[in-house]
């Protein structure tokens, strides 16, 4: 989310595995997909509350949280809280993101 914040899509980008799926309101989308959208988005300020921590195996885990975001989608101003999933695996010495699901979060 840093990467995200300071606008480094590059950065973003290397930390999703190439075959990585993400899913959010729209469905799920592919690495180029979710590079493509996050190229005009920009986060200004977020929180993360209540993360855990599930390990899959000596390679892989889990990760839960509630996030809270604002900042700019395609020149439009936002805020959102959604609770997220987020499956890392270590590959070539370095750890990714294979899959991540996104559900709003109700008040």
């Amino acid at each position: 989310m840093d990467a995200l914040k300071a606008g480094n899509v590059e950065l973003f980008g290397s930390l999703l595995a190439d075959d990585a799926v993400l899913v959010d309101s729209r469905g799920p989308a592919t690495k180029a997909q979710v590079l493509q959208n996050v190229a005009g988005f920009r986060i200004s300020d977020y929180s993360m509350e209540d993360v855990r921590f599930v390990p899959v195996s000596d390679k892989s885990g889990l990760i839960t949280y509630k996030f809270t975001e604002s900042g700019t989608s395609h020149g439009k101003e936002f805020s959102a809280t959604v609770y997220v999933s987020t499956l890392y695996a270590q590959r070539g010495g370095k750890w990714v993101s294979l899959f991540s699901q996104e559900t709003a979060a109700t008040k």
